[in-house]
C-alpha cells in the first residue's frame, strides 16, 4: 500500500490576494463580458455575419448597422462577434494543447536530469530562438490555411515555454522530503510524477497559461491578417482588420473595431495574467 504526501496548498489565500487586486477585477471583468459575447452570439448578434447586401456596402456606423458594413454589405457588429467565437476557441484550444504537452515534457525531463534533461531543453531551446510569430508563420505556411491547422500551429509555438516553466519546479521537487518518502513507499516514477510533483507546481503553469493566451490570440491575429488563418467567409478579427487595412481611406471603421476588440482581449488577459502572477508569488503579496 503507498501513500502520497503533498505539500499543502492554501487557494483560499490565493484568490483573496487576487480579489484585492483591482486591476484584477478590471481583466475578469473585461474578459468576462468578452466570453459571454461569444458564447450567445447567434442571439446577440443583429445579422448573419455571411448575409452579404450590395446595396448597403461599406456603409458608415448607423441605427442599422451599429458598427457599419464591409465591402460585401455584411454586418461589422455581427462579424465582430462571430469572431469573438473563433480567437478564444483557437486560443484557449491552442493553450490547452500546448499546456498539456508542454507541462509533460518539462515535468518528464526535470524529473529524469542528465542527458535526457539535456536533450531535450537543447530542443526546446532550438524552437525557443525562433520568434512566436515567425515561427507560428513557418508552421501555418506548410499546413495550410484551416481552423484545426492554425490551432496546431500556435500550440506548437507555445509548447517550449511551458516545458521551461513546468521543468524549473520539478528539478526543486524531486528532492524534497515528501517525494523521497514516496520512492521510499515504493512509488513508481509515473506515480511520483502524477500524484507528488504535478498538484505542486500546475499553479505556476496555469498562471502562466493566461499570459500566454493573450500571446495566441495575438498569433492568431496576425496569422489571420496574412491569410493563413481561418479560411474566409469565417469571420475573424485579424482578416475584419486585413480588409479593414486595404479600405483603411474609405472606411475606417472596418480596421478600427476589430483592432479594439483584439486590444481590449489581450489588455484584460494580461491583466488578469499579471495578477495571479502577483498572487501566486509570496514577496509580491509581502511587499
Amino acid at each position: 500500500m503507498t501513500a502520497v504526501v503533498t505539500v499543502e496548498m492554501q487557494p483560499g489565500g490565493l484568490w483573496l490576494a487576487l480579489m484585492q487586486n483591482k486591476l484584477a477585477w478590471v481583466g475578469i471583468v473585461l474578459l468576462a463580458l468578452i466570453v459571454v459575447i461569444a458564447v450567445f452570439g447567434p442571439w446577440l448578434a443583429p445579422h448573419d455575419p455571411l448575409e452579404q447586401n450590395i446595396v448597403a456596402r461599406l456603409d458608415p456606423p448607423s441605427p442599422d448597422f451599429w458598427l457599419g458594413t464591409d465591402s460585401y454589405g455584411r454586418d461589422v457588429l455581427s462579424r465582430l462577434i462571430y469572431g469573438a467565437r473563433v480567437s478564444l476557441f483557437v486560443g484557449f484550444v491552442a493553450i490547452l494543447i500546448a499546456m498539456v504537452i508542454g507541462t509533460a515534457i518539462g515535468v518528464l525531463a526535470g524529473y529524469v536530469g542528465g542527458v535526457f534533461d539535456q536533450l531535450v531543453m537543447g530542443v526546446l531551446d532550438v524552437l525557443l530562438a525562433f520568434p512566436t510569430l515567425l515561427l507560428g508563420l513557418m508552421i501555418a505556411a506548410m499546413l495550410g490555411a484551416s481552423l484545426h491547422n492554425l490551432i496546431i500551429a500556435i500550440a506548437v509555438t507555445e509548447i517550449a515555454p511551458f516545458a521551461r516553466v513546468a521543468r524549473a519546479p520539478t528539478i526543486i521537487l524531486r528532492q524534497r522530503e515528501f517525494v523521497e518518502a514516496g520512492r521510499a513507499y515504493g512509488c513508481g516514477p509515473v506515480r511520483i510524477m502524477m500524484h507528488h510533483i504535478l498538484p505542486n507546481m500546475i499553479s505556476d503553469v496555469v498562471v502562466m497559461s493566461s499570459l500566454w493566451l493573450a500571446s495566441a490570440i495575438r498569433t492568431e491575429a496576425s496569422l489571420s491578417f496574412i491569410g493563413l488563418g481561418v479560411p474566409p467567409p469565417t469571420a475573424t478579427w485579424g482578416s475584419m482588420v486585413r480588409e479593414g487595412f486595404e479600405n483603411i481611406l474609405d472606411a475606417w471603421w472596418l480596421a478600427v473595431f476589430p483592432s479594439l476588440a483584439i486590444l481590449v482581449t489581450v489588455l484584460a488577459l494580461n491583466l488578469l495574467g499579471d495578477a495571479l502572477r502577483d498572487a501566486s508569488d509570496p514577496r509580491s503579496r509581502a511587499r
